[in-house]
């Protein structure tokens, strides 16, 4: 196959999937309430809604990003692709709170989209024009998640039926599964690339513990076992000669600082979605806080969010010619807890939250943009995929972590018999991401280098186009 221009063909089919990936992420988030209200289920355990999913993308997305780096990323995509679309279908159709559950795990390998599409433009496309590829499918997925949200909250207040907001987004994943098959371009193979299955067991064990120990209902004993098997897990691949996740890698001083802002912003990102939701969605007069908003009153406050993070995720790359990837990164978290401190402040006026929320989605897309960037130049060219799942890892398991503890802590703040979480429980949430943010903001700052490492992204011109067949 001969090289396509730079946004035409393929890679204008990865923005398209990245599109969609934004829709599933956000779509879900104004529709939280509803859901909760058709299966009756409280605030606290909509929570593991989100914590589920980043559960099983905290697995899927190491394993699925090494398979990429061993079979090609074309092929991995392809089977991501499929497992989501059945995922999301169950997530629509779902008739009971576990069923919703169950699908929401089957959706784990959305989080493993961005690191296999960045891998495979990495392969196929010139240095410059990779950094611009990354960009763009950020900034897709931030369209995505601005079309999802509305519309998903759009068809819920039209039609009353939660179960069609679903569908929409199902049925965009279900038409990505014939393009992906007649229009990616191939990636290289590499047969000597182990897969490290104790490994990843061992992975599953451990954050599945921790989780369940985490949980409403769970015993300190899982937390314990969960650590330990963790701290296991992190002592055998730094021993082992293939690794799943290359703890050696997350290690070096140039990268490590990136690592650890990743998972404080999965703390940050998705820790706070179904809260925001709760708070928008809760009644002054039955709760003493919130808005009584519906579906897609919810969507449109969250929508300057997602203006914001798209305008700032696709001016990354120039601001980062100016300033550099690691101030472009401090600048980021700066905001980020910047805008969740004005919204535990001004949580009673609904145009202040609006306010807030936009300083929040600035902060969120500058920080998208940059952090995978950084990460992926700083990976030798062999463990693209990897390098790019471990970002996206680090991210979903602070994630993951973050929506088991918050929920914990929602529950706990919820007055006996009422099943309405108190206010100081939404404040503790926002200064808890504040916080992270604001520790992310200040490691970056004190560590890793003033510009994004080189490392072995700058291949020949003529070697990388010749990457596409």
């Amino acid at each position: 196959m001969r090289q396509a221009p730079t946004w035409s063909g393929p890679v204008r089919l990865l923005v398209l999937l990245e599109i969609t990936s934004g829709c599933l992420q956000f779509g879900l988030v104004p529709l939280l309430p509803a859901i909760g209200d058709r299966l009756d289920v409280s605030d606290a355990e909509l929570s593991w809604v989100i914590a589920v999913q980043l559960l099983s993308a905290a697995v899927c997305v190491p394993v699925l990003g090494r398979l990429g780096d061993r079979h090609g990323y074309r092929r991995v995509l392809r089977v991501s692709v499929l497992l989501l679309a059945a995922g999301t279908l169950l997530v629509a159709l779902a008739p009971s709170f576990p069923a919703l559950l169950a699908g929401r795990v089957a959706q784990g390998p959305l989080a493993a989209l961005l690191p296999l599409e960045i891998a495979l433009v990495r392969a196929a496309l010139p240095v410059e024009t990779a950094r611009r590829a990354i960009a763009r499918l950020v900034g897709g997925l931030t369209l995505g998640a601005l079309l999802g949200s509305v519309a998903t909250g759009a068809v819920a207040s039209i039609t009353g039926d939660v179960r069609l907001a679903l569908l929409l987004p199902a049925a965009m994943t279900i038409a990505c599964v014939p393009l992906c098959f007649a229009n990616l371009p191939q990636s290289p193979r590499r047969p000597e690339v182990r897969m490290d299955w104790p490994g990843a067991v061992l992975l599953a064990a451990g954050t599945v513990s921790l989780l369940v120990g985490l949980s409403e209902s769970g015993h300190p004993g899982f937390a314990a076992a969960g650590v330990v098997l963790l701290v296991v897990f992190g002592a055998v691949q730094w021993r082992a000669a293939d690794p799943l996740i290359d703890v050696r890698a997350m290690s070096r001083r140039q990268v490590l600082p990136y690592y650890g802002a990743s998972a404080l912003f999965g703390v940050a990102y998705f820790g706070s979605k179904a809260p925001n939701s709760a708070f928008l969605a809760a009644r002054p007069e039955e709760a003493g806080y919130g808005f009584g908003l519906g579906a897609f009153a919810i969507s449109l406050v969250l929508l300057p969010g997602i203006v914001f993070s798209i305008v700032t995720s696709l001016s990354t790359a120039r601001l980062a010619r100016r300033l550099g990837y690691r101030a472009c990164v401090v600048i980021a978290f700066a905001v980020l807890a910047a805008g969740f401190v004005a919204l535990a402040s001004a949580r009673g006026s609904l145009p202040a939250v609006c306010l807030a929320t936009a300083i929040i989605g600035a902060g969120i897309g500058l920080a998208m943009g940059a952090l995978p960037t950084v990460i992926v130049e700083g990976a030798p060219e062999d463990r693209s995929g990897i390098a790019a799942a471990l970002y996206n890892n680090s991210k979903v398991v602070g994630g993951a972590l973050a929506g088991g503890g918050l929920a914990a802590l929602t529950a706990q703040l919820t007055p006996a018999g009422t099943g309405v979480p108190a206010e100081e429980s939404f404040i503790a949430v926002w200064l808890i991401a504040a916080t992270c943010a604001a520790v992310a903001a200040a490691t970056v700052a004190r560590g890793g280098s003033g510009r994004a490492p080189a490392g072995h992204l700058a291949e020949s011109t003529s070697a990388a186009r010749g990457a596409i067949r």
